[in-house]
C-alpha cells in the first residue's frame, strides 16, 4: 500500500485557545441544552435517557424533532427521515472542509466531524478564506460547545423550571447573529456577496414554500453554484491569469 503523508498536525496549544475563544458561545448552548432537558423529560424520557442522547447524539435541532416523534411506539423511518433532513446541512460543510481535510489522517478526520457544528465550521470557513489553516477550532470549539450542551440538558432535566423557553430572552437569535459576524468577517467580493444574496432568496423561497427544515440546504446548494460556475481569477505572471475556486 502506499505511504500516505498527512502535513497537517493537530497543535494541543491551539486546540486549548480555540476551547477558550468559543466558550462565550457556549453559555448560550448550555439555556438551549436545558430547554432541551425540560422538553424530553416532559416527551416522558428518563434523566438519564435525555443526557444519554446529548451525549451521543450532539445535535440540538434534530434532538428536539426526534421529541416531537417520541412515544410509546417510535416511527424509525420519519424519525430518521427528519433527522436526516435537518442535519443535511452537514454534508456541505464537511466538503466546504474539504481543502483542509484531506491533509488530516483519516482517522482523525472522521473524529473532528464528529464535533462540527455550525459554529466552529463558521469560525474554521472564515479563519480559511483569510488564510489560516484552523482546525482546531473544529476541536476545542467542538469540545466546548459539546460539554455545554451535556451540561445543560444535565441542568434542564434537574432544574427545568428555571429557564423554560429561552426565546422570551432572545437566547434564539445567538447563533444566528454570530454566523452573520462570521460571515460578514469574511473575504468581500462581488462573487462572495453575489453568492450570499441568492443564498439569502433562495432560503427564504425554501422556508415559505417548500418542506420544513430544507431551507438550509436549499440555500446552501444556491450558493454554492454560484460559487462554482463564477470562479475567482488571480494573476499568476505577467499578462495571463489562472481561475481559482475558493
Amino acid at each position: 500500500m502506499p505511504n500516505h503523508s498527512y502535513p497537517y498536525q493537530l497543535q494541543s496549544q491551539k486546540v486549548r485557545a480555540e476551547f477558550v475563544r468559543l466558550f462565550p458561545i457556549s453559555l448560550f448552548v448550555v439555556a438551549f441544552g436545558g430547554a432541551f432537558g425540560l422538553a424530553a423529560i416532559q416527551a416522558g424520557l428518563a434523566p438519564l435517557q435525555a443526557i444519554l442522547m446529548s451525549t451521543t447524539v450532539f445535535a440540538g435541532a434534530s434532538q428536539f424533532a426526534a421529541l416531537e416523534l417520541w412515544g410509546g411506539e417510535v416511527p424509525l423511518l420519519p424519525l430518521i427521515a427528519v433527522v436526516f433532513a435537518i442535519n443535511s446541512r452537514h454534508l456541505l460543510m464537511g466538503a466546504s472542509l474539504y481543502p483542509m481535510l484531506k491533509d488530516v489522517a483519516p482517522g482523525k478526520r472522521y473524529g473532528l466531524l464528529l464535533l462540527l457544528t455550525d459554529a466552529n465550521w463558521a469560525v474554521s470557513a472564515q479563519d480559511y478564506q483569510n488564510g489560516r489553516r484552523n482546525l482546531e477550532v473544529i476541536l476545542g470549539g467542538g469540545l466546548v460547545l459539546w460539554l455545554a450542551w451535556i451540561f445543560g440538558t444535565w441542568l434542564g432535566v434537574y432544574f427545568g423550571g428555571l429557564l423554560q423557553n429561552p426565546k422570551s430572552l432572545g437566547l434564539d437569535m445567538v447563533l444566528g447573529c454570530f454566523l452573520l459576524a462570521m460571515a460578514l468577517g469574511g473575504k468581500k467580493s462581488p462573487r462572495v456577496l453575489v453568492a450570499w444574496a441568492v443564498a439569502a432568496a433562495a432560503s427564504l423561497a425554501a422556508w415559505k414554500w417548500l418542506p420544513s427544515n430544507t431551507h438550509v440546504v436549499t440555500g446552501a446548494l444556491a450558493g454554492g453554484l454560484i460559487g462554482y460556475f463564477w470562479l475567482d481569477r488571480k494573476p499568476v505572471g505577467p499578462g495571463t491569469e489562472e481561475a481559482e475556486s475558493t
